[in-house]
């Protein structure tokens, strides 16, 4: 990778990859239309020479092409990640997710870009029978638009890398945790706590079950992989990866994590039942044997990532309002 193109550069992931790459000696091109994306993520980056921003949409396919020219490699992390409210607005997961990458891979062909890398989602799953769920596991029904949606651009990936000698990774992701967190639990349960110490509401029973994976290993699974290159010699040129920890942990852990570190023992009141909203999993637990195999371990806990998270929410009271 010697040019590297990153959507979604001023996202949570998007932000912490260009900080990496950058400071792995790389030249990068970022691009993001701040629909969720923070500029204070780049604050960092725009001082570095090798870093330029690109203010737009995926959607619009010739600015895409423009801005991703001379490039040799795509970080394609941009997306709607709003899960909990899809129904309200269901256009947005195909908009955003499906055709939004399909105009990345458009993007390539057109320039001849022949390398992506994609943040697809655990979700794509649904309600798995087996678990912990590897990445050949049958596909059940999607249970959410946005899962439907990564799998959508999966299968576009898939396609334009047989059709086009494409080299793809897909990265299949629990819940990412860490600094720049700006959505989530431990963001809805951190401003409920900051608002009124002394109460806190919880969807669902409090027994559904997650794993998470904290954005540092996140990203170095995705970078050490790539360095690999296990997608060259691949049937299909594309190789898919489940990233998550080797661990999961009930809401209620987290939520004792939480309020342990805040040190505050509030009244906690459960909405109830298995799901905390329509499409919602009551158990993510990935298996990660694959990326494991190719020497790539986690170095934070699911409770280390949690309170590193509490931690920076701490720091940025900004991020609480902002989204």
């Amino acid at each position: 990778m010697d040019k590297i193109f990153v959507t979604g550069a001023a996202g949570f992931i998007g932000s912490n990859l260009v900080d990496r790459l950058l400071k792995d000696g790389k030249t990068v091109v970022g691009f993001d239309n701040f629909s969720t994306g923070q500029n204070e993520f780049l604050v960092g980056a725009l001082k570095n020479p090798n870093f330029k921003l690109v203010n737009g949409d995926c959607l619009d396919l010739p600015a895409l092409i423009k801005a991703m020219a001379g490039c040799d490699f795509i970080f394609h992390l941009a997306a709607n990640a709003d899960v909990r409210f899809g129904l309200d607005h269901p256009g947005k997961d195909f908009q955003q997710n499906a055709f939004a990458s399909f105009n990345v891979l458009e993007g390539m062909r057109v320039n001849g870009i022949k390398r992506i890398a994609f943040s697809s989602t655990g979700s794509v799953y649904g309600e798995a029978e087996m678990i912990p769920t590897p990445e050949n596991a049958p596909f059940p029904i999607q249970t959410s638009l946005y899962a439907a949606s990564k799998l959508a651009a999966e299968g576009f990936i898939h396609a334009y890398c047989e059709g086009y000698g494409f080299e793809g990774y897909i990265f299949r992701f629990v819940s990412i945790l860490g600094e720049r967190y700006t959505h989530g639990h431990v963001l809805d349960f951190y401003k409920q706590l900051h608002a009124n110490p002394e109460k806190l509401k919880i969807l669902g029973d409090g027994t559904q079950r997650k794993s998470y994976l904290y954005i540092g290993d996140c990203i170095e699974a995705m970078l050490h992989v790539i360095k690999q290159g296990t997608a060259k010699n691949a049937k299909h040129h594309v190789e898919t990866y489940n990233l998550g920890a080797e661990e999961f942990c009930q809401v209620n852990d987290s939520v004792g994590w939480i309020c342990a570190a805040l040190g505050i023992k509030p009244k906690l009141e459960y909405s109830g039942g298995k799901r905390g909203w329509v499409g919602d999993n009551p158990f993510i637990f990935l298996d990660t044997k694959k990326v494991r195999a190719t020497g790539w371990k986690t170095t934070l806990t699911i409770e280390q990532g949690i309170v590193r998270t509490l931690k920076w929410l701490q720091e940025n009271q900004w991020a609480l309002e902002r989204r």
